[in-house]
């Protein structure tokens, strides 16, 4: 007997409604733990949104749900990752068994506490068993607690209860849970749904306590914490299936990073796969999950591009001819190399191939291939045994980073190795409208894609900061690394949507949600088309502030470039590219013509500020030895580079002050962390000024370490200007390597930490009358803009591509709003909570 039935929940809190699929935490936006709506709360006791029983309240506190009359279970969770606070922040003013009537009092909370502690006070209202539910009428706006309905459920109630046939009992071996803070709502549904799938009564055990394995509520009311052993039964035709899967999947954590107890077989999986631990696994058979890699949405169909192992036969007679079997490939390669260099136009992005170069010249790769040949091996077997054997070591190194190198080691060992044997180089054809799937990608397949047939791809292993990702960004070709395995099963030719800014894959969506976004992408491309025809107009505010947008260049193609989309001068030049891919230091008369031309090439005395060479030993050149270091980001880098090395300094300077005659040339410091340094490297300046007979130009420097940023009241005085390199700033201030595979994102320019550093700078500047700019990735990002204006910037200096979009996107602002929000921004306690301000104003 089934009948309808229908349930109005009231607001529990007052606050902004937001969809699900808005909340910053994969768990609730994918409704892996049911269907329902977030609330904003600006008040701070949570009421009852129905009458019911309490049938679950988490020992945090920060969750609590009520069995409604008709059934149904209504979970409210307090916060995003508010279980860590152990019930800090939280009065729960009823118990399990409680009886509550729509508007009872349930939990009161401490906001600014939790704010404080907390990703996030979004408070979502889910239907813990919305099968149960036909339809969800969701509501928008603000809503008033106790009076304004937030959700309306139609759903079926039925009177029928159904016996699962006699099976015998299947138990599973006692399991450690691992996880930190035990099974709290987000293992909990990652477990729940994988039940489900199984035709079996499944139960979880603590001790003498049970709870259907699946029903969230009842695993959460075991208060399972990390450490407690639990063990699985079941009974159904799935029942020995349901054990060998489920089992395994709590002692790994559900998908949760759990490295303190992780199994050797897990770790030697993950050593393998060369695969982030915090990628969460999805209980969507649709939509699979990774890491993105460069960001950028696109539409088309799955194509597997799988590789064939290379056989090679192990033993040759003549020593002598496979030396020179070995050479020659090794030739070939190299100009392959030097060919995939000029392939790629971004002076930085070419130099990963130069890296592959010094990859040719390994000594000890070389070293073992020609002793393998000098034992009779042949040559495709020596090097083949050699490279795949250095790039395993590689991948096991603790440094996650040179771990990550393994791959590009991968990629010029198989280049040789065709090379060797005669083969060509892999060069597979792909349809059009093609979204690439592959176990790896290596720095050359990326290379050589395809551009007007390859709108985007997904890789098992990798990560943000790996070779193949910097390519992705700098080629635009959304990409997301990590991607769970199953995508590798993907039929070719199956429709997807590839959200590589979210790091999701949809499989073969519906027709109406690909409608959806290509409209969102001709929204966007009409809205570029606009920003581009409005280019050359001033980046004023509406309320009539004016703020400078300059741009990061490289060489004078892209200085061009940034004139023609409306940049109003350069705020950095990155002077490297005239260094590198060569085996000599260029000359004076050399670099005095570049930097001319691109003086030249700004209008109306724009200003032209050249950093002078910035490298180090975390980016050496051939010609400026440099002795290794066990921490480059700490040793000789930047300034105190070039006071090391005077001979290359005094040559650049002397040809940025001879260019200084054809336009507004400004000099610019990098890695300046003492006035000390900053006085030598100015005194050096000045004397090669006064020997070229030259009038004086500005002298600045980039503010990228937390002393100088603290210290700028005392730096002022002594340069004509600041420009904030939030990168290296992030960096040094979070403790974080920005090129981390696993903590990159943590390194947030939005950090509020980095953020005060930026504006002290900014207060030490103008108390001087000197202006101060950001040319860092944060000059770049939306989000950061109307912060970093409000906070009293001067100028931004961003890559070539952003200038016309972030010139109108303040136009739309106004200095005062700027303000506002940068006060409040410097309050925030992180910086995902930074950006949830920025998303709600």
């Amino acid at each position: 007997m089934m009948s309808i039935s229908s349930l109005v929940l009231k607001a529990p809190l007052s606050g902004p409604l937001m969809p699900l699929e808005h909340v910053p935490d994969p768990v609730f936006a994918q409704k892996m733990v049911g269907d329902g709506i977030s609330i904003d709360p600006v008040n701070e006791c949570l009421v009852a949104p129905c009458d019911g029983k309490i049938i679950q309240l988490h020992r945090a506190f920060h969750a609590i749900t009520i069995e409604a009359d008709n059934g149904l279970e209504i979970m409210i969770h307090i916060g995003i990752d508010t279980v860590s606070l152990e019930g800090a922040g939280f009065s729960p003013k009823v118990a399990v068994g409680d009886q509550v009537c729509c508007g009872d009092p349930l939990i009161e909370f401490d906001a600014d506490f939790i704010a404080t502690k907390a990703k996030s006070l979004l408070t979502q209202i889910i239907v813990l068993n919305s099968d149960k539910v036909t339809e969800f009428q969701y509501q928008s706006g603000f809503a008033t607690s106790t009076q304004d309905p937030v959700l309306m459920l139609s759903c079926e109630s039925s009177q029928e209860t159904r016996e699962h046939h006699h099976h015998e009992t299947v138990r599973s071996d006692d399991i450690a849970v691992p996880n930190p803070t035990g099974l709290h709502a987000r293992p909990t549904a990652v477990l729940v749904a994988e039940a489900k799938k199984f035709d079996a009564v499944i139960h979880l055990y603590k001790g003498g306590d049970q709870a259907n394995a699946k029903s969230l509520v009842s695993i959460m009311s075991l208060e399972v914490n990390c450490g407690d052993h639990v063990n699985l039964t079941a009974a159904g035709s799935d029942a020995q299936r349901a054990i060998e899967t489920l089992a395994p999947l709590i002692a790994g954590g559900l998908g949760e990073n759990c490295p303190e107890i992780s199994a050797p077989e897990k770790q030697e999986a993950q050593a393998s796969q060369e695969q982030d631990e915090d990628i969460p696994l999805s209980t969507d058979p649709k939509v699979i999950l990774g890491v993105s890699a460069s960001p950028g949405l696109a539409i088309g169909r799955i194509f597997q591009l799988k590789r064939d192992e290379i056989n090679v036969e192990e033993h040759a007679d003549n020593i002598d001819q496979q030396l020179t079997v070995l050479q020659d490939a090794l030739k070939n390669a190299s100009k392959q190399l030097q060919h995939l260099q000029t392939k790629v136009e971004d002076e930085e992005k070419a130099a990963i191939f130069e890296a592959h170069q010094a990859l040719l010249d390994d000594p000890e790769l070389l070293d073992n291939t020609k002793n393998m040949i000098a034992d009779g091996k042949s040559a495709a077997f020596a090097w083949k045994t050699a490279y795949q054997l250095q790039a395993s070591l590689l991948a096991k190194l603790k440094n996650e980073l040179l771990a990550a190198r393994a791959n590009d080691l991968r990629d010029v060992g198989r280049r040789v190795l065709q090379s060797i044997l005669g083969l060509d180089a892999d060069d597979t054809e792909v349809p059009d409208n093609t979204i690439l799937v592959a176990q790896d990608l290596t720095p050359s397949d990326t290379a050589n894609l395809d551009r007007k047939k390859v709108l985007g791809f997904c890789t098992m292993t990798g990560g943000a900061s790996s070779h193949v990702a910097i390519l992705a960004r700098s080629m635009n070709i959304p990409a997301v690394a990590g991607i769970e395995a199953r995508a590798l099963q993907i039929e070719n030719g199956t429709p997807v949507i590839l959200d590589a800014g979210r790091a999701v894959l949809k499989v073969a969506p519906p027709e109406e949600e690909i409608e959806r976004v290509r409209q969102a992408q001709n929204i966007a491309s009409i809205k570029q088309q606009q920003d581009l025809s409005n280019a050359h107009l001033a980046a004023t505010t509406a309320d009539g502030h004016n703020l400078e947008i300059a741009a990061n260049i490289g060489d004078l193609k892209d200085a061009q470039e940034s004139v023609r989309l409306g940049g109003e001068g350069v705020g950095l030049l990155r002077s490297e590219f005239l260094f590198m891919n060569r085996a000599s230091a260029p000359s004076e008369e050399e670099q005095f013509e570049v930097y001319r031309d691109v003086a030249k090439v700004l209008r109306d005395h724009q200003r032209l500020i050249i950093r002078t060479l910035d490298v180090g030993g975390d980016k050496p050149l051939p010609y400026l030895p440099i002795d290794a270091e066990e921490n480059p980001f700490l040793g000789l880098r930047g300034i105190r580079v070039m006071l090391h090395k005077t001979s290359v300094f005094r040559t650049q300077l002397r040809a940025i002050l001879r260019a200084s005659e054809f336009g507004n040339v400004h000099i610019m410091f990098p890695m300046v962390t003492t006035i000390e340094d900053l006085r030598a490297a100015k005194k050096i300046v000045e004397e090669e000024r006064e020997k070229l007979g030259v009038k004086a130009v500005p002298v600045g420097i980039m503010v990228e370490v937390p002393t100088t940023a603290i210290l700028a009241e005392q730096f002022a005085p002594e340069v004509d200007f600041f420009s904030i390199g939030t990168n290296d700033l992030t960096q040094y201030t979070l403790a974080i390597d920005r090129g981390h595979p696993t903590l990159a994102a943590q390194a947030d320019g939005l950090n509020p930490a980095v953020l005060k550093l930026i504006g002290n700078t900014i207060a030490g500047a103008h108390k001087h009358n000197k202006w101060a700019g950001v040319c860092g990735g944060i000059a770049s990002d939306p989000a950061a803009v109307p912060i970093l204006l409000g906070m009293g910037i001067d100028e931004l200096s961003v890559s070539v591509p952003s200038i016309p979009s972030i010139k109108a996107q303040i136009r739309e602002l106004t200095l005062e709003d700027c303000k506002i929000l940068a006060s409040q921004a410097l309050q925030q306690n992180s910086a995902a909570a930074v950006r949830e301000l920025t998303d709600n104003n």
